[in-house]
């Protein structure tokens, strides 16, 4: 094998499938430097599709020795994969969200009388990484980072945000939203976010949307409603949002059985809004077999995107899944869950590949 030429070798491992290719990396040190060479990865750019995994967050209680890892989930193989960490100077970071090959998480600064956090980008496979320029703690804490490429990125809070386009600074402006952001997400240029506009005693969500252009500029952002919707927004339990296809968001949550305070849900509803016409559809609701597992859960954790939503919730063990990337929708369990915990487990998509660099 050493005798071959590298460009000959190339030639052969490119032709692998990238979880193939993945494999090979790992038996020696030789493979590992073949197959993460530039010209390699030039050579397999416009060959190889991404994987498209679901990642996992690591729990908050996560004691720090404990090894660091990013957990991934393969829906096509069915299998759990891990991919460490430790290539980064940091202690116990912490992934919250992916975005075209790349993932980007909280770290601790490496000396432990420091307290101040950095948010990182990285791409596991390749083990090379990015710091972003300096944060506050506090946005650590109480921040949702969206991320649509690596020149749009945002940290966005209830009364701030701060936006990161490639420069080497950030850009802050004020929020002025109603209520605390629930489940916020970027697609494209703009910024959709569930707000409660009710009273202390009944929830009323209605959703926002605020363009980056606007948030530079008048700093507003707009109910995004229209009479035809009806009481798409009563209809549905503790709903979140969750980024689709395309121009497409996701809105889910359990679906009522009235419209009275304390109704109870009758299954998991999916909804999808075409962010071009405005129109409501279902895209999916939770078989009832499947949803007798969360009904005596207080509250359920949702994560994924495009055409893949993920279900937790406490004393489950296991992962529900709405899988519609086949052209049909399917829903399955998925288990051997890494960790331990509450069981409300919390994550993002991860298109894994080896061609993004940060």
């Amino acid at each position: 094998m050493d005798a071959l030429p590298q460009d000959t070798l190339h030639q052969i491992f490119s032709s692998l499938p990238l979880r193939q290719i993945m494999i090979c990396r790992s038996l020696s040190k030789f493979f590992n430097q073949l197959l993460t060479s530039p010209s390699f990865l030039h050579l397999i750019s416009t060959q190889s599709p991404p994987l498209n995994l679901l990642a996992l967050r690591p729990p908050h209680h996560r004691h720090l020795s404990s090894p660091s890892c990013l957990h991934v989930f393969d829906p096509d193989l069915n299998q759990w994969l891990r991919f460490p960490l430790d290539f980064l100077p940091f202690r116990s970071p912490h992934p919250v969200a992916s975005s075209l090959g790349l993932v980007y998480l909280w770290g601790d600064s490496p000396d432990p009388p420091e307290s101040t956090k950095s948010l990182v980008v990285c791409n596991p496979l390749t083990r090379q990484f990015r710091v972003l320029p300096q944060l506050g703690s506090a946005w650590s804490r109480h921040g949702s980072v969206l991320v649509d490429s690596q020149t749009r990125v945002m940290v966005l809070t209830e009364l701030a945000a701060l936006y990161f386009s490639g420069s080497n600074q950030w850009l802050k402006f004020s929020s002025n939203l109603p209520s605390k952001p629930r489940s916020p997400i970027l697609v494209f240029d703009s910024v959709y976010a569930l707000c409660d506009v009710g009273s202390p005693w009944r929830c009323q969500w209605k959703l926002f949307r605020c363009t980056i252009s606007k948030l530079k500029t008048s700093q507003t952002w707009t109910r995004l409603e229209k009479h035809e919707w009806g009481d798409v927004f009563d209809i549905l339990k503790r709903p979140r949002l969750v980024r689709g296809n395309g121009n497409k968001v996701l809105m889910v949550g359990g679906l009522k059985s009235s419209f009275s305070l304390n109704a109870s849900c009758s299954t998991i509803l999916i909804l999808r809004l075409d962010l071009d016409s405005l129109e409501w559809d279902e895209a999916g609701r939770m078989p009832v077999e499947m949803f007798r597992c969360f009904q005596e859960s207080s509250k359920f954790k949702v994560f994924g995107g495009g055409d893949k939503v993920c279900f937790s919730a406490k004393r489950i063990g296991r992962l529900a899944l709405w899988d519609r990337c086949s052209g049909k929708a399917e829903w399955r369990w998925i288990d051997g869950v890494p960790g331990s915990g509450d069981g409300l487990s919390r994550g993002f998509v991860f298109e894994a590949t080896l061609t993004a660099f940060p």
